[in-house]
């Protein structure tokens, strides 16, 4: 699963109206969006999922039902006013009815990010009456042998159900498609998929290559001619169907030139409390060597935000190297994904490999390389399966050998 917001989600109008509209720009000194992934377990398997690889070891030990409730108190006290309840798959947990209930008492907007895996009738309308405001549901192509390939279940006809179910509780039609080489040359017939479904927001999120997606990068990775093909027909589709429905289009980084402000800033906006309840800055951050990232069981996370090393080790730019430091664009960027340049180059503290001032553009010109090779692009999938994940935790020398996030 993926963890962009869609649509004019509460965090948006914040952000963007605290900075004249534009977003990428501003900085917090507070939360505005906390991402509450209560559970790594999953009924899917996905081969791009960002969960860590190694999310075995950090599913022992959940955070409880009051751990949760007394979470989302503390952020909102902070300002946080968008609620992301994730995995993993969160439906598998029996006490999300709950966390809504108490999100809407709070104040939040709350947005469920799910397979669909676990959702009927008779939860969907107790999350209807609880007040949550947002379903978003991952889609993985128009055929149901991509679908079950890519996930390596067979969830294709259960996922037109729910997205049918979502339609009928009065709730927007929100659908995430994770954009990759198995499903790239459906981009028409995804969104004639979406048209029919009538959804009311369309994320194609290309993947991003972290976690298990940086596994298989080569096997995932499409060509730049048919993400600019995909792109094409996006923008045709958007210009045929106007205001019926809101299509976003996430441009990998690895085609682009210049960094995204990964995460709109380290410790700047996004809060993320893990199932076993550390609290990061971003999905990916455990990755990081050095930082050992607080836990609500230990800390609360006013102290997390404001005065941990963790949260303040990359904010502001005095921690940057050139050519980031001397960078006319780093106000615009912050030097790009911290983790993005740990997993790629080794160094946390270099400028994110996508630009192309960065002294290890290389490093992502060779994965563009790597994902024509047949050799490379026919391997196997690794999937998202408890038993690899325990492999990764336990470092198993050849697959981490493999695994492009070791330098």
């Amino acid at each position: 699963m993926t963890q962009n917001s869609l649509g004019e989600s509460a965090v948006q109008q914040e952000v963007q109206g605290k900075n004249n509209g534009v977003g990428a720009n501003i900085t917090q000194t507070q939360p505005l969006w906390l991402l509450a992934e209560v559970t790594y377990r999953c009924p899917l398997q996905c081969a791009f999922c960002y969960n860590p690889t190694d999310y075995d070891k950090h599913t022992q030990n959940e955070l409880s039902t009051e751990q949760w409730i007394q979470a989302l108190r503390d952020a909102r006290k902070m300002g946080a006013i968008q609620l992301g309840i994730s995995g993993g798959e969160p439906l598998l947990r029996d006490d999300i009815e709950d966390i809504v209930v108490e999100a809407k008492k709070l104040g939040y907007y709350s947005n469920l990010i799910t397979s669909g895996v676990g959702l009927t009738e008779k939860r969907i309308q107790a999350f209807k009456e609880g007040g949550l405001d947002h379903i978003q549901l991952s889609m993985h192509d128009i055929t149901e042998e991509i679908n079950n390939f890519i996930t390596n279940t067979k969830t294709f006809q259960l996922k037109k159900k729910v997205a049918a179910m979502i339609k009928s509780h009065g709730y927007p039609m929100v659908l995430n498609v994770v954009i990759h080489r198995y499903n790239i040359g459906h981009m028409k017939e995804i969104l004639e998929m979406a048209e029919a479904l009538d959804a009311d927001y369309v994320e194609l999120a290309n993947t991003q290559y972290y976690g298990w997606s940086l596994v298989n990068r080569a096997q995932l990775m499409p060509q730049k001619e048919q993400i600019e093909e995909a792109e094409r027909i996006t923008n045709e589709f958007r210009e045929r169907v106007g205001n019926k429905m809101k299509v976003f289009f996430v441009v990998p980084d690895y085609f682009d030139n210049r960094p995204k402000k990964c995460m709109n800033g380290w410790g700047e906006v996004f809060m993320i409390v893990t199932a076993d309840g550390d609290v990061l800055p971003c999905h990916s951050a455990r990755v990081l060597p050095n930082i050992e990232f607080p836990n609500v069981r230990e800390h609360g996370l006013e102290y997390a935000w404001k005065e941990s090393p963790a949260f303040n080790k990359y904010r502001g730019d005095d921690w940057m190297k050139e050519p980031c430091r001397s960078c006319s664009e780093k106000e615009n960027d912050l030097g790009g994904c911290r983790c993005q340049a740990f997993l790629l180059s080794g160094d946390a503290e270099s400028a994110d490999p996508v630009c192309t001032k960065s002294p290890n553009r290389h490093l992502i010109d060779q994965a563009i390389e790597d994902s024509k090779n047949p050799q490379l692009t026919e391997k196997p999938i690794i999937f998202r399966t408890n038993a690899n994940s325990k492999k990764y935790a336990e470092g198993d020398k050849e697959r981490i050998e493999d695994f492009h996030a070791t330098p």
